[in-house]
């Protein structure tokens, strides 16, 4: 059986992040993960083998299925985000399972890869959960496919899962223009940060500077759309601390973190402004930058480019050297 998309044409196709309600995406990730499961566990084409080459049972299925991350691929590079899970959801990205990517567009060949990629492991959660990362470009929108070929411990599987690449994404790509945004600032909270973040322990320098007065100032940037309390898993909260501790690494560049939905400060706390359903509504900020889930991070230079854009999150070394690209 051919491979089906993980998720319809148009819709969120990446499921295990933290995803967000109302404007970003009503769903809940284990839903969706047990839809991409279903999706893909009768129609993905698995080819394990052991270490001695020979095929296992006939009867042997996939046992890593991909679990595709991120929102959307647009022509042009990407940053291509994928996991794993077993056949009951669990999470089984780990460093010691390797993981290469090719590329298939499906319009011109289902057989002859247009790239190939070495996938990146990440702890999202240090020990707890983990991620791939792999870069290409999109030569053109339309049915692509990916060919994930796995190895852990002598045994390797090669499984299919089509998706689609769309003609633009809805976040500014790298080398675009940042948008130009106000975001709230120690300044207009009277330096109460608890106003402005729903990290549990804040960084105050993360809300000193408006994004706007960095762009009129030709100020580099690190811009971080985190919601620690808001986020339906818990990736915004490690996401935004790993951006912290490398922070404390450099002066060269501002950091600013925005919190990505309507919220207000009341009883000591923030808390969200929902709407007539009940869901979180995204700022305008958000919606400027194109956000349809979260966490993200993007890196932006004194001319106010856009130089590295990170769903999900970015390891340390891939932060450090976006960092080292724009503090020059």
């Amino acid at each position: 059986m051919s491979p089906r998309p993980a998720a319809r044409p148009g819709a969120f196709r990446r499921v295990w992040t933290c995803l967000g309600t109302g404007p970003l995406v009503a769903l809940l990730v284990a839903l969706l993960v047990a839809m991409v499961v279903a999706a893909c566990g009768p129609s993905v084409t698995t080819s394990p083998t052991g270490s001695s080459g020979a095929s296992p049972s006939a009867a042997a299925r996939t046992t890593r299925i991909p679990i595709l991350i991120d929102v959307q691929d647009a022509v042009g590079p990407s940053r291509f985000l994928f996991s794993f899970a077993d056949a009951q959801n669990n999470s089984i990205a780990a460093p010691d399972m390797s993981a290469k990517v090719a590329f298939f567009d499906i319009g011109k060949s289902a057989t002859t890869p247009v790239a190939t990629a070495d996938g990146r492991f990440i702890w999202a959660i240090e020990g707890t959960k983990g991620l791939y990362a792999a870069d290409v470009t999109f030569t053109e929108a339309g049915d692509w496919a990916a060919d994930f070929t796995t190895t852990k411990a002598g045994l390797t599987e090669t499984t299919r899962v089509m998706f689609q690449v769309a003609e633009k994404s809805s976040t500014p790509q790298v080398g675009a223009k940042a948008p130009v945004t106000r975001t709230p600032t120690l300044a207009d909270v009277g330096g109460n940060v608890k106003a402005l973040s729903t990290d549990t322990k804040p960084d105050p320098a993360f809300y000193m500077l408006s994004e706007d007065d960095a762009i009129k100032g030709h100020i580099p940037f690190v811009l971080v759309f985190a919601t620690p309390a808001f986020c339906t898993s818990r990736q915004c909260g490690p996401t935004l601390d790993q951006v912290k501790a490398v922070a404390h690494e450099t002066q060269k560049v501002s950091f600013i973190n925005v919190e990505p939905y309507k919220l207000e400060y009341a009883n000591d706390r923030l808390q969200p402004v929902l709407d007539a359903n009940g869901q979180l509504q995204a700022t305008d900020v958000t919606n400027a930058w194109g956000l349809l889930t979260e966490p993200w991070i993007f890196v932006v230079d004194r001319n106010g480019i856009v130089r590295a854009s990170f769903a999900v999150v970015a390891s340390p070394d891939e932060l450090r050297a976006a960092i080292s690209a724009v503090a020059t």
